[in-house]
């Protein structure tokens, strides 16, 4: 059929369908490396990092008919917040902290106690008045901030420290002294109660002393027998017997040596019990102390002659003879490392080995003083004497602060780490305690020992007190007395063997030499400004004086700088010389002047007629 004018047929237009469009987009023709390369480099725009930082993204939200054949929100833009990265807050949370206020602002308070505890002085009742210059005042007002913050830090540091002191707290009308060791061994623990135990030997009196660190005791009686143990687990280190008398035992820096004073010399043995030393100038030995910060052994004899001697080079520092007589009563300063010596006319002398003479010289008593102690810190010191005292002093105004009366002489007394007092009077042994600072009318404990006591010695960081007496040692527990903490890098009870050797090492290295002992240790910190004043005078002296000149001769081949400091040494060669001419010439005069006006001054007297008259020469 033909089809009519007009209503011929188009040629139809090819629409590509979705999957050749599809197809198109997946296979786009390649680009250059390089331009791949610049778009992968590229950075992204700053509009878009923005939008991203603030977490706000513009969608387009979908079109879609509504009833009325409207399309409701056409174009418009919806803002949707995506959700908060793990680790941070939103909005809402960093409003909710900001209002939310801390309950307890500030730093903990500190117990009013624990700052007094603490306190060095009155640091703000400075007086301030009398500082004219503006730097002095700001100096001493930052003084006064450090020190109220050290105050305020060891304070606080307290809480670091495991341990605290317990002492015996009676009920209403019972006392302490009542108090048995049967009693106080049932009711603490069982490694406390194996601390209370009695040794009975026969080769006493017997002399004790413990380590530094309170692991180890060593004990000597007067019968030649000598052990050294650990008297926590009760495992014997070395024991023997001298053949001979023992007067005292001391412990040196650590437990590998301990001397011995016998009969005739000091001996020095090891930790297996060999003799290692044989000190035939440290003769006729009645008392020992070792001081651990000097490496000294200080020992004194029925003569009345003091030693020093150092350990770590087996040196004798000094000899010095007191002309006091027998000195049988020592005991050193652990604050300046002074000896204390008791003597038969009631006086107490303190030694160093930097001067011939006693520094201080003390009458404590009426008669012969049998005991002297001095505590931790050396501010109070203990004496006993033969007739029934007990007087404590002040070493920093030398007054006495309180006296006793006992029952009879207390023939040995001793301080704790706590400031505790032990006493023996005959098979007595009492412990007083705060007895510096009160009137004390009751002793705080009280033991009964088998027979008469011949050596006290607290243990340290223990509340430990052993007792040395004719049949033996006993050990009794005291509570109270040791320090609870110890610092493990000054004295470590725990120490292994490479600690202990690291500690020796560093204890040579940091040794105090002997000079350096005096009688107030903040004088070392001073300037000796008589030794100044001399110094600037000699220089002074050199500087104006005028030597003569000198001819130097100078070689050919010498160069000018060796020459000029030849001619430097010569010239002060000469200028020294000269000054000590002109000085020998300034004492003459000065001897003559001296001489001349009191031949002149002399007034005649009555007496004058007797003297013979002056011949006239011929």
């Amino acid at each position: 059929m033909s089809s009519p004018k007009g209503s011929e047929k188009k040629p139809a237009i090819e629409v590509p369908s979705t999957a050749t469009q599809n197809l198109k987009k997946k296979f786009k023709p390649p680009k250059d490396e390089h331009l791949l390369r610049k778009t992968k480099n590229k950075k992204p725009n700053n509009t878009f990092t923005k939008k991203a930082e603030g977490r706000v993204v513009k969608r387009q939200l979908p079109k879609f008919k509504s009833s009325h054949g409207k399309t409701p929100n056409s174009g418009a833009v919806q803002k949707f917040s995506r959700p908060p990265k793990t680790g941070q807050k939103g909005k809402e949370d960093t409003q909710d902290d900001q209002t939310e206020e801390d309950p307890f602002p500030g730093d903990a308070p500190i117990p009013h106690a624990r700052l007094q505890k603490h306190k060095r002085g009155k640091a703000e009742d400075l007086d301030k008045n009398g500082v004219t210059f503006l730097s002095n005042r700001i100096h001493l007002k930052k003084k006064e901030k450090l020190v109220k913050y050290a105050v305020n830090l060891a304070a606080r540091s307290e809480i670091l420290l495991p341990e605290e002191t317990g002492f015996l707290e009676p009920a209403k009308g019972d006392c302490t002294s009542e108090i048995t060791q049967v009693q106080i061994k049932s009711s603490v623990d069982i490694t406390s109660a194996t601390k209370q135990f009695d040794l009975s030997m026969q080769f006493g009196p017997y002399a004790i002393n413990y380590l530094r660190n309170g692991r180890k005791m060593l004990i000597g009686g007067r019968m030649g027998h000598v052990a050294a143990f650990d008297w926590v687990t009760k495992q014997l280190t070395c024991e023997m017997n001298v053949m001979e008398s023992v007067h005292d035992v001391a412990w040196l820096h650590n437990e590998t040596l301990f001397a011995v004073a016998q009969k005739e010399w000091t001996y020095i043995y090891d930790n297996q019990g060999i003799e290692v030393h044989c000190i035939k100038k440290l003769n006729n030995v009645l008392r020992m102390e070792f001081l651990p910060y000097h490496f000294l052994l200080a020992t004194t004899n029925d003569s009345g002659t003091l030693s020093w001697l150092d350990v770590s080079m087996g040196k004798m520092v000094k000899r010095t003879h007191t002309h006091l007589g027998r000195l049988d009563v020592l005991c050193h300063n652990p604050r300046n490392a002074v000896l204390c010596c008791g003597h038969s006319k009631g006086t107490v002398s303190m030694w160093t080995p930097n001067f011939v003479s006693p520094v201080v010289k003390m009458l404590c008593h009426t008669q012969p003083v049998r005991s002297v102690a001095v505590d931790q810190s050396g501010v109070y010191m203990a004496t006993s004497s033969i007739d029934c005292s007990l007087k404590i002093w002040d070493l920093r105004t030398y007054n006495c602060l309180q006296s006793y009366k006992l029952g009879c002489g207390a023939s040995n007394i001793t301080f704790s780490q706590r400031g505790l007092l032990a006493v023996s009077m005959g098979n007595i042994v009492e412990v007083y305690k705060d007895i510096c600072t009160e009137t004390i009318h009751k002793p705080y404990l009280k033991h009964f020992v088998g027979s008469s006591v011949s050596g006290l010695k607290f243990c340290p960081y223990e509340d430990v007190l052993g007792v040395g007496h004719a049949r033996g040692m006993c050990s009794m527990l005291v509570p109270g007395a040791g320090e609870p903490n110890f610092d493990a890098l000054e004295s470590n009870p725990f120490q292994t063997k490479s600690q202990r050797r690291e500690t020796e090492v560093k204890s040579l290295l940091e040794k105090i030499q002997p000079e350096l002992i005096t009688l107030d240790p903040f004088e070392l910190g001073e300037v000796n400004r008589q030794s100044v004043i001399e110094k600037f005078e000699e220089k002074t002296r050199y500087m104006f004086v005028k030597p003569p000149k000198i001819d130097v001769r100078q070689r050919k081949n010498a160069k000018t700088v060796n020459q000029f400091r030849v001619k430097q040494r010569l010239q002060l060669q000469q200028r020294l010389k000269h000054a000590a001419a002109a000085e020998k010439a300034t004492k003459t005069l000065t001897e003559k002047t001296d001489e001349a006006p009191s031949k002149a001054v002399a007034a005649p007297s009555v007496l004058d007629r007797f003297k013979p008259k002056p011949q006239k020469k011929k």
